[in-house]
């Protein structure tokens, strides 16, 4: 019987969650990198976005995820009719959705569209991969901010027009500039220029379930 691989456990995360904007039906939260969505199944795991907040909130529901890695806006039911509709907005694409990225090397468009089909990779949990055959639609959309020529890094805005799992950490990778700090999808080379995934959320824009009011939230990245 072959020994079972002693399991990941993630480190301890010292930075708080703050809150962006909250009413009696929602919260939009800032999350931050190093951070779980939701609790792992191993104990030692169970610090997370959802488990912080419902010590506070104790109804709160996440509608969406970000990679434990990925800092920024994450919007948050505070009931169960709340989470229904705006996952509705999700799924029907809707919500506005823009990440900031520092990505490895010099781009050379300053603005494009990457259309490349995504799908599980069975063989390697938790990994996607590409697959032009069987892949779901992929359409990732950026725009250049700055060009660091001290370390050859790019600063880009990202506008993920789908929301596939890692798509925005596989199409940067596709186009030969992964995101730094990826420890998933080029753990050999930009992993080791930084300390952390450089992804982060800064926008969401949605229509708010009660008041019809057209949010936007949009917190920039500090890197």
């Amino acid at each position: 019987m072959q020994p079972q691989a002693d399991p990941f456990i993630v480190p301890k995360c010292l930075e708080q969650i703050s809150i962006v904007y909250q009413d009696e039906y929602l919260l939009v939260i800032n999350k931050p990198s190093g951070l779980l969505s939701l609790s792992g199944k191993h104990p030692l795991n169970k610090d997370s976005v959802h488990w912080r907040l419902v010590q506070d909130f104790p109804t709160a529901t996440l509608i969406h995820r970000l990679d434990f890695g990925t800092s920024g806006l994450m919007l948050v039911a505070l009931n169960k009719d709340i989470n229904k509709q705006i996952c509705e907005q999700f799924s029907n694409r809707s919500v506005q959705k823009e990440y900031q990225a520092i990505l490895d090397g010099k781009l050379l468009a300053k603005s494009g569209e990457i259309n490349i089909p995504i799908i599980k990779d069975a063989d390697n949990f938790p990994l996607q991969k590409v697959c032009h055959q069987t892949g779901k639609k992929a359409i990732s959309q950026y725009q250049i901010i700055s060009y660091n020529q001290t370390n050859n890094t790019t600063k880009v805005l990202f506008k993920p027009i789908t929301g596939r799992t890692h798509q925005l950490r596989i199409h940067s990778r596709e186009i030969g500039h992964p995101i730094i700090g990826c420890d998933l999808y080029d753990a050999d080379q930009s992993y080791f220029k930084a300390e952390r995934l450089m992804l982060h959320a800064s926008r969401l824009g949605f229509t708010h379930p009660i008041t019809n009011e057209e949010m936007d939230a949009k917190l920039p990245a500090d890197f």
